[in-house]
């Protein structure tokens, strides 16, 4: 059995957890979250815990006792205190602006770039060259975040770019002749 499994998930107060045929759903301050139960790992409720235990002794349901263990984990944490990511740009003329569930980017493309944000996800723009990703799904906010990312990773000869803000870029040194 994994090893991850073996800890027990703390549920805090205020915090639903239903276990139903096959779907766990979480319930907080801050919205709701539910996902499949694996068929190979069983979650059970004691007390204020949960724990995940595989059922038989294959090798797949004891590597997805702890994967579900991390994810319920991920879940009662996302509708507790919820989760963000920062991204920074760095570039001259590099700005970001949220306007509602639309991130307005001007990257130094020939146009600007407007991102949809999906339901759950806020954005925020404390600064014009910050960007606060942030919402109850932990999976769903680093996508969102890689997603704006990718509109102009960072490149490695001046590091200009969107990047992570505790991301470090190698710079690679220019030709010399």
């Amino acid at each position: 059995m994994s090893r991850i499994a073996k800890n027990p998930i703390p549920v805090p107060k205020g915090v639903e957890v239903k276990l139903a045929d096959g779907q766990i759903s979480v319930k907080g301050p801050l919205g709701t979250l539910a996902r499949a139960a694996d068929v190979n790992v069983e979650i059970r409720r004691e007390g204020e815990t949960l724990t995940c235990h595989a059922l038989g002794n294959s090798r797949q349901a004891g590597a997805m006792s702890g994967t579900m263990r991390a994810l319920v984990a991920n879940m009662v944490t996302g509708v507790t205190k919820g989760f963000e990511k920062k991204l920074s740009l760095v570039g001259v003329g590099y700005r970001a602006q949220a306007q509602g569930d639309k991130l307005n980017l001007s990257l130094g493309f020939s146009h600007p770039m407007v991102l949809e944000m999906p339901k759950g996800i806020k954005v925020a723009t404390p600064t014009q060259t910050e960007v606060l990703v942030s919402g109850v799904d932990k999976q769903l906010v680093g996508q969102v975040a890689a997603k704006i990312r990718d509109a102009r990773p960072p490149e490695p000869y001046k590091g200009k770019g969107v990047r992570y803000a505790d991301e470090t870029i190698v710079l690679k040194e220019t030709k010399k002749k």
